[in-house]
C-alpha cells in the first residue's frame, strides 16, 4: 500500500527536476548574451551622449517612444496604428506570400530534382531570376496588379521561392542510391515512392530552404512596404524617418529584428518535430 501511494509522486519530482535543470541551463546560456547586450548598450549610450549627436542613445529612445512601447495595441485612423497592428499587417502579407512560395517552391524543386530534362531547362532560368534584388520586382508587380497589397505579396513570393526550389531539388538529387534500389526491388508505385522514399529523404533539405526563405520574406516585406505605403512596419519606419523621429525608427528596427528571430525559431521548432532525429 505504501509503495502504491508514493509512486504517483515520482513523476512529479522528475518533472520538477527536469524543469529546474532546463531553467538553469537556459539562464547559464543567457548570461554571455546579457553581458554582451549590456556592453553594446553602454557603448551606444556613450557614443550618442553628446549634445549634437545625429542619433539618440538608448535612454533617449525609450523616453521618446515610451507611449509606443506601453501601448502597442493603439488604434487610430488610417496608418496611425500601434506597433502590434503594424507588425501584424506585415506578418499577414508574409504569411500569404511565404505559403504560396513554399507550395510552388517544393513542387518545382521536386520536379527539377526528379527530371533531368526539366533541370536542364529550368535551372539556368532560376539561377538568373534568383539574383534579381527583391525591390527590383516591385515596379513590375505594381504595374501588373495595380494595387500595393498583391504587389507586396508577390515581392515576398518571388523572393522566398528560390531557396526553397534549390534546396528541395538538391535534396531530391541527393537521395541515396540504395533507397532507389530498394524501391525498385519492392516495385513501389510512384505514390508510394513519393510518400515513403522521396519525401522523407528530402524533408531536411526542404526545411533548410524554408528557414532561409522566412528570413528573406521578412526582409522583403519591410523593404517593399517602405515604397508601397499603408499599414505595416516597413511604412512605419519610412514615415518615422520622414517625420524626423529617429527614436521611432530605432525602436521599429529592434522590433523587426525580434520578430525575424521568432519567425526563424518557429521554422526551426517545426523542423525539429518533423525531421527524423537521424537526419538532423
Amino acid at each position: 500500500m505504501t509503495a502504491d501511494l508514493s509512486s504517483p509522486r515520482r513523476p512529479g519530482r522528475s518533472l520538477s527536476s527536469n524543469l529546474g535543470a532546463w531553467l538553469g541551463k537556459t539562464i547559464r546560456r543567457s548570461i554571455p548574451t546579457a553581458i554582451a547586450l549590456f556592453v553594446l548598450l553602454g557603448i551606444w549610450q556613450l557614443l550618442c551622449s553628446g549634445e549634437n549627436t545625429p542619433l539618440p542613445g538608448p535612454i533617449q529612445v525609450v523616453k521618446d517612444t515610451w507611449d509606443l512601447i506601453i501601448d502597442p495595441f493603439y488604434r487610430g485612423s488610417g496608418t496611425d496604428q500601434g506597433l502590434f497592428w503594424q507588425i501584424a499587417a506585415s506578418l499577414q502579407r508574409v504569411a500569404v506570400g511565404y505559403t504560396l512560395a513554399a507550395i510552388a517552391g517544393i513542387a518545382l524543386g521536386i520536379l527539377i530534382g526528379v527530371s533531368l530534362l526539366m533541370f536542364q531547362a529550368l535551372d539556368p532560368i532560376f539561377q538568373v531570376l534568383r539574383t534579381v534584388p527583391p525591390l527590383a520586382w516591385l515596379p513590375i508587380s505594381l504595374a501588373a496588379f495595380r494595387d500595393s497589397q498583391p504587389a507586396a505579396i508577390f515581392v515576398i513570393f518571388i523572393t522566398a521561392i528560390w531557396p526553397i526550389i534549390i534546396n528541395t531539388a538538391v535534396g531530391v538529387q541527393n537521395i541515396p542510391q540504395d533507397y532507389n534500389n530498394v524501391a525498385r526491388v519492392l516495385k513501389l508505385s510512384r505514390m508510394d515512392y513519393f510518400l515513403k522514399v522521396l519525401l522523407p529523404a528530402t524533408v531536411p533539405y526542404i526545411f533548410t530552404g524554408l528557414k532561409i526563405a522566412i528570413g528573406l520574406s521578412w526582409l522583403a516585406i519591410v523593404a517593399a512596404e517602405m515604397l508601397t505605403g499603408g499599414v505595416g512596419i516597413g511604412f512605419f519606419i519610412w514615415d518615422a524617418y520622414n517625420s524626423g523621429s529617429n527614436s521611432e525608427v530605432i525602436l521599429a528596427i529592434i522590433y523587426v529584428g525580434l520578430v525575424g528571430l521568432l519567425l526563424n525559431a518557429l521554422i526551426g521548432f517545426i523542423a525539429s518535430r518533423v525531421v527524423p532525429e537521424e537526419q538532423k
